[in-house]
This record gives structure tokens, sequence and C-alpha cells, in this order.
């Protein structure tokens, strides 16, 4: 086991990739928060987990709200005494509105996707000042890196996706170069086309069969459990002198070098 004792907090785990981060997380001997806004998908996975012998508890939580996020960082404290690491992994994605271009709306999708990472990694983060170590592990795209296509009338599309996974990875090189004194390292996972229900449900089946058919350098979409090796990683000792990278897990889609 390489996670053996580790403890994790996994954001938006009641389902989909935090899902599958939680599964491996567990197999791997760490102890593991399922932190999710949805109470009944999030007590869900906690108790497939302890099924199968793990250490887990549900912590409600919604990321936008940092009254929330240091409850959560405070409850996993109180329970196992620290926190090793943070997959800040929430966001709108399986709900998102794809012809909502207001401002309003690009806001909503900005306090969950982005502030909601921000939140979360402030709140864990004096924990793991204290303890000298830590590792935060946030959640980009390759949506970040890809010309979308939006379509539009006069006014400019807002781009809310793929802009707020855009600030992720320039806030994972921040957090890690603040971080990096206190012995903190964050890194990025950029998930390729993943065929979680968010994705069956938002991605139009040509745009899916022309990102793998044509831009994926390995022709097959990713499951979600392609993802959990890389979290793994980074992680464990094994990346002890990695930050502030961003690790496109795509199968080929974005090679950024």
């Amino acid at each position: 086991m390489k996670l053996q004792g580790n403890v994790t907090i996994i954001t938006g785990a009641g389902q989909g990739i935090g899902e599958a981060y939680a599964h491996r997380f567990t197999e791997e001997g760490a102890r593991v928060a399922v932190a999710d806004i949805n109470r009944e998908k999030g007590e869900a996975v906690t108790a497939a987990l302890r099924a199968k012998g793990g250490d887990a508890i549900f912590v409600p939580v919604d990321v936008s709200s940092e009254d929330d996020t240091r409850k959560m960082a405070q409850t996993v404290v109180d329970r196992w005494g620290r926190i090793d690491t943070l997959i800040a992994n929430a966001a709108i994605f399986y709900d998102i509105d794809n012809t909502n271009h207001s401002y309003a709306y690009l806001r909503k999708i900005f306090d969950v996707n982005f502030f909601g990472v921000w939140l979360s990694a402030r709140a864990c983060y004096p924990f793991m000042k204290r303890q000298g170590k830590g590792s935060i592990i946030t959640q980009s795209s390759g949506a970040a890196y890809m010309h979308p296509y939006v379509q539009h009338d006069d006014e400019l599309p807002s781009f809310h996706y793929s802009i707020t996974k855009a600030s992720i990875s320039a806030l994972t090189h921040l957090i890690a170069g603040a971080g990096g004194m206190a012995g903190v390292r964050c890194n990025a996972i950029s998930p390729g086309p993943t065929m979680t229900e968010a994705t069956k449900k938002t991605v139009p089946e040509e745009i899916m069969q022309y990102i793998v058919g044509v831009m994926m350098a390995l022709k097959r979409p990713l499951q979600p459990e392609d993802l959990t090796g890389a979290a793994v990683f980074l992680a464990s000792e094994e990346s002890a002198m990695i930050t502030g990278q961003v690790i496109c897990v795509d199968g080929g889609m974005i090679m950024l070098g």
C-alpha cells in the first residue's frame, strides 16, 4: 500500500472522478474524508469505502463557503489529527448550462470551480504547514487548453468552464510557490475526456468521437480509474520533489512542455 495512514480529503467525492479517487486511496491504505455537498451520494460512497475495510467519514461541504471549508478541515483534524492530502476536485460540470453566458452565471461557476479550490486549500494549508508537509492536488482540465466550440450571437461568450479550469492551472503554480517554504506541495491533474455521467450528459457524442479519434494519441476515452494512479503518485513520497506541475492525464490530447 502506497498511502498507508495518509489522511486525505477529497472534495466532490460523491460521484465521478472524485468517487474513483476515494476508492483508490482507500485501497492504498489512506484514511479518506468524502467531502461533498450531496449528502445522499457522499454517505453512499462512504458506506462503500467502509464495506471494503476502509477508514472513511463523510463531511458535508459547500466548497464555495469559507465557513464550510474551514469546518471540513477542522472535522478531519479532530478525527485523525492531521491532513496529508487534499484533492480539490469539486466543480460544477454535471449540471452546467453551456448556453448561459451571463456575468451572473460566470460568477456562480467561479464560486465553485475556482474559489472552491482556493478556499479548500486555504482551509487545509495551516494544518499542513504545522506538520511541515502536505500535498494539495487540484483538478484542471484539458478544456483549459483547447479552443472551445461555443455557439454565440453578438455577445462574447463567458467560456465559464474552460476559464475556471485555466485559472486552476495558474493557481496551482502560485500555491506551490507560496507553500514550498513550509514543505507543502501543490500539483494539478488535467484530465482528458473522462467517461463520467457528467461527461456523457454534457459532451455531445460527435464531439467526443472527434476528440478521441483525432486529437488523442491514445485512441480511447478515459475511465475515472485512469486518473487515480497520478493522484496516488502526487500524494505519495515518490513525488516528494515535484511541485507546481500540471500533469495531463488525457491519452496524449494536450502535450505540455
